[in-house]
């Protein structure tokens, strides 16, 4: 049996609740969360020690002797990004294969940087939001798209990834612009693809669910709403990857989807005007 250990700003969120049962099952029993770190205990919730008793992982007082005792790492803190850079410092140095939750980071230049270390490390590494594997995403032909319509539930600063990943996956990284087009209480984004591509990202109420049209050179299109159990489907994949040291998602669409995020929302302040993304 392999071990992997948590590392999170604190261990009583949903990620970390539901991660350990599905990993072990996937797995057959071969991967197991055995070790934990939280920075802090969740304001209101559960401490780190009561949350670890209670699911029968072990806390340990540091990043290091998590990184020490761990085959494997994911580094959690899913609507913390802010506090990435800190948490994965020590596991990007070990060499061992490192998951960092969705979103991945807060900005461009922090994904570059977390990118750099796992590179000289030799690390492996890579992020991606669960919708990445939706099989109704995957099944969908990337050639020939034009433009794409994604609708989805959720705030614009935590679940717009969950639009943006499936987007990048199909037309790929070469971003130019983007636009936000929506109100406070219904964000949305128009993404400014090359050759006059686009794609629009729309936040509705919890009701609502993940899906997307697609519209293709051909003049026809692809209509699909989520249905899919993808979060056991991203399982099978993180599972895959710590058995062989290969990431799913090139860094490339990684850096792109971080990047279209943090321009997002920069251009929410600036609504109906194009806002370049950098390239280099």
């Amino acid at each position: 049996m392999k071990t992997i250990g948590f590392i999170d700003y604190f261990l009583d969120e949903w990620h970390a609740e539901k991660y350990p049962a599905w990993i072990e099952a996937a797995s057959g029993g071969e991967l197991r969360v055995a070790y934990a770190y939280g920075m802090t205990d969740k304001p209101g919730g559960l401490t780190n020690a009561q949350w670890c008793e209670r699911k029968g992982i072990e806390l340990l007082p540091t990043i290091e002797a998590v990184v020490d005792k761990s085959d494997f790492l994911i580094v959690l803190s899913p609507d913390f990004p802010e506090y990435h850079e800190e948490l994965s410092r020590l596991p990007l140095q070990s060499g061992k294969p490192v998951y960092i939750d969705k979103t991945f980071a807060p900005d461009r230049e922090t994904a570059l940087l977390l990118f750099e270390r796992a590179r000289q490390s030799g690390t492996p590494m890579y992020s991606s939001s669960a919708l990445r594997f939706a099989a109704e995403y995957e099944t969908m032909d990337r050639d020939g798209i034009e433009t794409i319509l994604s609708v989805g539930p959720g705030k614009f600063a935590n679940y717009s990834i969950h639009q943006i990943e499936p987007i990048v996956a199909l037309m790929g990284t070469d971003v130019r612009q983007v636009m936000f087009t929506g109100t406070a209480e219904s964000p949305a984004l128009l993404i400014g693809f090359a050759h006059g591509r686009q794609a629009t990202v729309n936040h509705f109420g919890d009701g609502a669910s993940f899906g997307m049209i697609a519209n293709y050179r051909s003049g026809n299109a692809r209509t699909v709403k989520i249905e899919s159990e993808f979060f056991q489907a991203f399982i099978r994949n993180l599972i895959r990857f710590f058995q062989t040291g290969e990431g799913a998602v090139d860094p490339a669409e990684t850096v792109a989807i971080i990047t279209i995020i943090e321009y997002g929302l920069k251009a929410a302040e600036t609504p109906y005007q194009w806002l370049k993304l950098p390239t280099a």
